[in-house]
């Protein structure tokens, strides 16, 4: 039987660990579960997507809301609390 070391910050390790204890898995189990539905299924069996923030649309309308801020073409708004 092989071991995988894997690095994650403390706080996920500890939400990952509870998660599986909560649905009656160890953590050894659910990564041998995620390695196997990928070996299965030819591919990572969740969507992997970048953050849409930096999406090349989002950019370019940031870009179009940074020059009209520079050519002075803009409303200024109040934020208004909401309770």
């Amino acid at each position: 039987m092989a071991s995988i070391s894997v690095r994650m910050d403390d706080n996920t390790k500890a939400a990952f660990e509870g998660f599986c204890e909560s649905v009656g898995l160890t953590v050894s189990a659910a990564i041998n579960m995620f390695a196997k539905i990928t070996l299965r299924e030819g591919r990572i069996p969740f969507e992997v997507a970048g953050d849409p923030f930096w999406s090349e649309a989002n950019q370019e309308r940031l870009r179009k809301s940074i020059k009209q801020i520079e050519e002075g073409r803009f409303s200024k708004h109040d934020i208004l609390e909401v309770e």
